[in-house]
């Protein structure tokens, strides 16, 4: 049996390396998603990662007196290039090969974003972890994961959250919450879901990108995920086989 989709883009949050911390990086909760990557890696599912850096810097909660909005986007792709090393070196130690690729250019550290490179690397079953987000202020890692993502020729991004999908409110505030298991990119943006922010849903919805929303911390979700299983949100074009076949 294979993976239902054979190149995978992989958007986790910053804070999906906090476990419970209150910020900074839980070893647990790295070595966890590490082993979740490199299994469905194993079965031949071709994996990018765009990762956040909010569990170092948020740029959002900076205190604007102090720190203006495009330093703290700026300190924000940082973040993400200290999570992306982290997790390479974790997956490194689980003999997984991979390679971290920056928008901006930090040659000690890591490679710069060169499209053909990331898809050869792919290609040969490595597994690609983009870091600095766009590259650019005023741009979220949602937005970064789209974009890569289509560059690329992910089939669909899947991303991971701490709930099993897309819900009417916050599930672990209101237990009356109801998951939607199927909706349309213009019913993300219409209801104002709070799923990506709407550039990437955009981006997405105009290139047929669909999205999978489910949750990372269940063991073995993402190999579940990968072969079309699982519970999760789908959100996809309507002409689609995703969304016809679900």
């Amino acid at each position: 049996m294979k993976p239902v989709f054979k190149r995978i883009m992989l958007k986790l949050s910053g804070e999906a390396l906090m476990g419970d911390e209150k910020f900074g990086i839980h070893s647990k909760s790295l070595i966890s998603i590490a082993e979740e990557i490199k299994e469905v890696t194993e079965l031949g599912c071709q994996t990018a990662i765009v990762i956040g850096g909010g569990n170092i810097f948020r740029g959002i909660t900076r205190d604007a007196n102090v720190i203006d909005e495009i330093s703290g986007d700026y300190m924000g792709m940082l973040a993400t290039v200290i999570n992306g090393l982290a997790l390479q070196s974790c997956l490194e130690k689980m003999n997984a090969i991979t390679r971290v690729q920056s928008a901006f250019e930090m040659r000690q550290f890591c490679e710069p974003y060169i499209r053909r490179r990331a898809i050869r690397h792919l290609e040969k079953g490595r597994i690609v972890i983009f870091v600095g987000g766009t590259g650019n202020p005023y741009f979220t890692t949602d937005t970064a994961a789209a974009l890569k993502a289509i560059e690329i020729g992910a089939e669909v991004i899947l991303k991971a959250t701490k709930v099993d999908g897309v819900y009417t409110d916050d599930p672990l505030k209101n237990e009356n919450a109801k998951r939607y298991s199927l909706l349309t990119h213009k019913d993300v943006l219409a209801k104002e879901l709070k799923v990506m922010d709407n550039t990437a849903i955009t981006l997405c919805m105009n290139n047929k990108l669909p999205i999978i929303v489910f949750n990372l911390f269940k063991k073995g979700n993402l190999k579940k995920i990968v072969f079309g299983k699982g519970t999760r949100t789908i959100i996809a074009d309507k002409n689609s086989k995703l969304y016809q076949l679900h």
